[in-house]
């Protein structure tokens, strides 16, 4: 004779597995979609600098002392005047979102993009933003002009000795997220005219596609 009870017992635990199945398999399908979901968002706020391209308009640099550049064509700018030392770089904007440039970081040489980036802390900040907006184009600007700031030497034996400068600029999207670091090489090239190219980018929140 059947017992019913055991019976019942069974169907009820066989019938609470496949709701928890299912429960855990649609509960993971909507974390990978809210996942995919998130990151298609960041991408769409992303910014990524790279320097201009020939054809792209020029840039009009102003500096509060007065100095002044006109960057164009991925011809970046270093120059000595006064004992200061003033560089730009003109940058387009080849991600989708408003990026919003923060700091930057100077050595002397052409590092590669295999050397290990510095850290956030030892950036300089930039004095007001500056912004280059999506598929467009703006530029970066910084000076140095105390005599003990740890970039003079640096920027200014660059000038000097006519050295290439590797020069990290940190920037984010109109939020405040998605930093990154990307690093440029300024060479040497006709008077203030210093040729600018990039080499890497590191991502420094969320998912980064070279972590090493």
């Amino acid at each position: 004779m059947a017992d019913w009870v055991t019976i019942s017992s069974l169907a009820t635990a066989g019938g609470t597995l496949v709701l928890a199945v299912a429960t855990f398999a649609s509960v993971r399908s909507a974390n990978r979609s809210a996942r995919v979901a998130e990151r298609a968002l960041l991408v769409g706020l992303r910014p990524v600098f790279t320097p201009t391209r020939e054809e792209d308009p020029g840039e009009e640099v102003f500096f509060g002392d007065e100095h002044e550049f006109r960057v164009s064509g991925g011809m970046g700018a270093v120059a000595e005047a006064d004992g200061n030392v003033y560089m730009a770089i003109p940058l387009r904007n080849v991600g989708s979102g408003l990026g919003v440039l923060h700091g930057w970081h100077v050595s002397l040489g052409g590092r590669v993009g295999g050397d290990a980036r510095d850290h956030v802390d030892e950036f300089r900040q930039q004095q007001r933003d500056l912004y280059v907006a999506p598929g467009d184009t703006g530029y970066w600007q910084g000076a140095v002009r105390d005599e003990d700031d740890a970039f003079m030497e640096p920027a200014r034996t660059a000038v000097r000795e006519r050295e290439r400068l590797t020069i990290d600029l940190l920037y984010g999207d109109h939020e405040g997220g998605q930093r990154t670091i990307s690093r440029f090489i300024l060479a040497p090239g006709e008077g203030s005219a210093w040729p600018a190219r990039v080499l890497r980018h590191w991502s420094l929140e969320g998912f980064d596609p070279r972590p090493f």
